[in-house]
């Protein structure tokens, strides 16, 4: 069937192909729609699945070897995880399949129709399509350690998938529920490219090979220069192509690596949790216990000789960040510029440690810069952590970043995000780029951080800019 809508928009043809291959016990059926440009200097218009195809597959019972091919995503239930992964695993299987994850404290039936049938509207005869229910993910993800899809986000399997080679995941991107949210349409358009190309340099089966296709009518014949420079120019090209998908490869190599890294930590948060948790609590009882025996030997006459004893403060920490912000009048030698409702916003999901490394690292802030206006110690904070100066009140140097990255630092985005409040005693400006922070959790993306900004050697001011979630850097 071929269509003009306009003289100046060209022609589309649309060709539908049934075969039967008795030898198969099955029928082959193919769609396929090119555009003729109306100029011979205007480039082809990208096909959108035709609403034919929809059409067909609502009526056929159409099968990719294995998996339904169908235009509605069929929800996967734990019972139907190892029936999905014999899909997934099928070495006769032609297409990809794509996995949608439901967030946490969603409907699944609201969430397929509002965001995941949108979003897969132009998958139709591309792919096989499927929904994973919250109870389905977890069994899924423990199956495929190394494939694993998550938290709203949708993972395209290719053929060929291999679950036990780690780095067979690097073949299968995954689209964050982020990306998802931030451009609908946009999100729709990129998912459906990689089912298109496939589609386009997948090899037809035997079955239609020999069938004869009508051609749309044939443009005039190039001359023996023109077609040498059509030939040089489609090899330059391919050339770019090449490029262009090796140069994706790597970075959907880099994203796996990390969804890899985020999706174990999101099935073991509970462990993980609780082993942040104790070994935070093993470095405080370990610092109170040498504090604890520097006290003996003082008492023996074996430590007093060159060391001044230190007392050892019973700290009363906060109930809440909220209480915490309530209390900044303990520190005295601590100016917060924050924003409250950023830090009372932790609140709503703080990890229980949380708000004990707050209150321990602002408790060392401050008698750092204490001791720094008195004259009494040299150099930054890490070095005092170092030191035997912070006894009283320690901080665990590892926890504890005196610079960020030279990308985050050059980024402007980034940088600018860390431009934040002072006193205009610190800087005229009113900010400055604090880029000295605490790692209030563990070094994720996700946990909290205190930035702050010392300029006691000037103005005499230790000032805490921000206590709350994550800034934006290169892993965000």
């Amino acid at each position: 069937m071929r269509e003009t809508p306009t003289a100046v928009s060209g022609t589309w043809q649309s060709t539908l192909v049934v075969r039967s291959a008795l030898d198969e016990g099955r029928t082959w059926v193919q769609v396929d729609i090119e555009h003729q440009p109306a100029r011979d200097d205007t480039f082809p218009t990208p096909a959108k699945t035709p609403r034919l195809v929809r059409l067909l597959l609502d009526r056929l019972e159409a099968r990719d070897h294995l998996a339904d091919v169908t235009t509605t995503p069929a929800f996967v239930e734990a019972a139907d995880v190892h029936d999905v992964i014999g899909e997934l695993c099928d070495t006769r299987r032609r297409m990809p399949v794509v996995v949608a994850t439901v967030p946490y404290g969603k409907d699944p039936e609201d969430w397929a129709t509002s965001v995941v049938d949108p979003l897969f509207r132009s998958l139709h005869g591309l792919a096989v399509l499927y929904v994973l229910t919250p109870e389905a993910q977890s069994a899924f993800n423990r199956a495929l350690e190394f494939h694993p899809v998550f938290g709203g986000g949708v993972r395209t399997y290719l053929p060929g998938m291999d679950p036990a080679w780690r780095p067979d995941a690097q073949r299968h991107p995954v689209m964050s529920r982020k990306t998802i949210e931030s451009n609908r349409p946009k999100a729709a358009a990129v998912l459906a490219s990689l089912p298109q190309r496939l589609a386009l340099r997948q090899p037809l089966p035997s079955a239609l090979l020999d069938v004869p296709r009508p051609r749309p009518r044939p443009r005039p014949t190039p001359d023996g220069a023109d077609l040498a420079q059509l030939r040089t120019e489609n090899k330059a090209l391919t050339a770019v192509l090449d490029e262009a998908e090796r140069a994706e490869a790597l970075r959907v190599d880099e994203l796996n690596e990390l969804y890899a890294e985020l999706a174990k930590s999101e099935r073991s948060s509970n462990e993980l949790r609780g082993e942040n948790e104790e070994l935070y609590d093993k470095v405080q009882e370990s610092q109170r216990l040498v504090r604890f025996l520097r006290d003996r030997l003082d008492a023996v006459g074996e430590y007093a000789a060159s060391h001044t004893q230190v007392s050892t403060p019973e700290i009363s920490y906060p109930a809440t960040f909220a209480d915490l912000l309530e209390r900044l009048d303990e520190l005295p030698h601590v100016s917060f510029t924050g924003r409250h409702k950023v830090t009372q916003g932790l609140d709503s999901q703080s990890v229980d440690n949380w708000l004990r490394v707050a209150w321990d690292g602002l408790l060392a802030l401050n008698q750092f810069a204490g001791a720094s206006k008195e004259g009494t110690t040299t150099g930054d904070f890490l070095s005092w952590c170092k030191s035997e100066a912070s006894a009283a009140f320690p901080f665990p140097a590892a926890k504890v970043a005196m610079r960020e990255s030279d990308t985050v630092a050059r980024h402007h985005k980034l940088r600018n995000e860390r431009m934040l409040p002072v006193p205009q005693s610190v800087d005229p400006s009113g900010r400055v780029f604090m880029q000295a922070h605490l790692k209030i959790g563990g070094g994720n993306t996700i946990a909290p951080r205190l930035h702050f900004y010392d300029d006691t050697a000037h103005s005499g001011a230790l000032c805490v800019g921000h206590l709350g979630p994550h800034l934006r850097n290169t892993l965000t």
